[in-house]
């Protein structure tokens, strides 16, 4: 039976593992699309800090879900899953291969298991509620109101991402079940695709440095610049976009709320942090392939032939 369903190849990892030019180098090998699961990468304008890739990088392969929304507009996971299925029907009419590629594991579960998120969206008078108490009592407040009621969502919802706190919360009111207990169910689901999960990963030395020397290059590459152009065309920190990491500490540094300094290392400390709750993250995940690039010599020759021999022994290519 699983070789009747359609391909689907995941590239994952933390943060600045090297997954971009590692994804370009995959789906050229065996005729792939990429499709992004960065949820900062869809945003135009915002360029520098999401590390996006440039048109040269991308060497002529197709890429979907980057530069498809406005800053002020909101992308979450329903989304994104909205999205990427329609990038994939586009990519297997071409009769080629969608990749996935990016370090939101949230949003690559709900392509690969086909999580359903429908819930009742008409009665938003809660919803506001407690959007008006994280205003008045800040994000901390909302998410102990969210530990109460489920503290195994806490582990992989961020205190600061207020969205998806609100819609825990919110899940619970209405359900009078756990939103992680649904996502657990709901991962059980037989996957519509034949796929492979392959999950980068390196020495946390070396993602910690290149974290740093990442940081370094957006500054030097402007990203002050790109964050005070936002500010100048109206976006606030209480946009979904502007919650990314090196744009709420910038803005900060530029409301006058911190120095330069600060954010800076701000920026570094909380990437790390990021890039550790990826792994945390993925190794819940099940099915996934581990290439770690220190049994492979860092040789990116001896880490494609192995995703490939292992692609072949699934049947998603020849």
């Amino acid at each position: 039976m699983e070789t009747t369903k359609r391909p689907l190849v995941i590239l994952t990892g933390p943060t600045a593992v090297g997954k971009t030019a590692l994804s370009i180098a995959l789906a050229k090998a065996i005729g792939g699309e990429i499709i992004s699961a960065d949820s900062m990468q869809v945003y135009r304008h915002m360029d520098i800090g999401s590390a996006k890739i440039t048109p040269e990088e991308m060497e002529g392969i197709p890429h979907y879900l980057i530069d498809v929304l406005e800053p002020d507009q909101e992308f979450n996971v329903v989304v994104f899953q909205e999205l990427a299925k329609q990038a994939a029907a586009e990519i297997y009419s071409r009769g080629h291969i969608p990749i996935v590629a990016g370090g939101t594991g949230f949003y690559i579960q709900a392509l690969v298991y086909d999580i359903d998120f429908t819930e009742n969206d008409e009665d938003t008078a809660f919803r506001r509620t407690l959007e008006e108490q994280a205003k008045r009592e800040g994000a901390e407040a909302l998410y102990e109101r969210l530990r109460a009621v489920d503290p195994e969502s806490c582990e992989s919802i961020h205190a600061h991402n207020i969205k998806r706190v609100i819609r825990a919360i919110e899940f619970y009111e209405k359900t009078g079940k756990k939103i992680s207990e649904h996502n657990r169910e709901q991962r059980q689901n037989d996957s519509p695709y034949n796929f492979a999960y392959f999950v980068l990963n390196d020495d946390r030395e070396r993602i910690y440095e290149r974290i740093n020397v990442r940081v370094d290059l957006m500054m030097a590459q402007g990203l002050v610049e790109e964050v005070r152009a936002l500010r100048e065309s109206g976006c606030r920190k209480e946009m979904v976009s502007m919650q990314g990491l090196g744009y709420k500490e910038l803005l900060s540094y530029l409301e006058g709320e911190t120095s330069m300094e600060e954010a800076v290392y701000l920026i570094k400390r909380d990437t790390r942090h990021f890039a550790k709750r990826q792994l945390t993250w993925f190794r819940r995940e099940k099915e996934v392939i581990w290439v770690d690039k220190t049994v492979f010599d860092h040789d990116s020759q001896k880490i494609l032939n192995f995703m490939q021999d292992f692609l072949r022994e699934k049947g998603i290519i020849l």
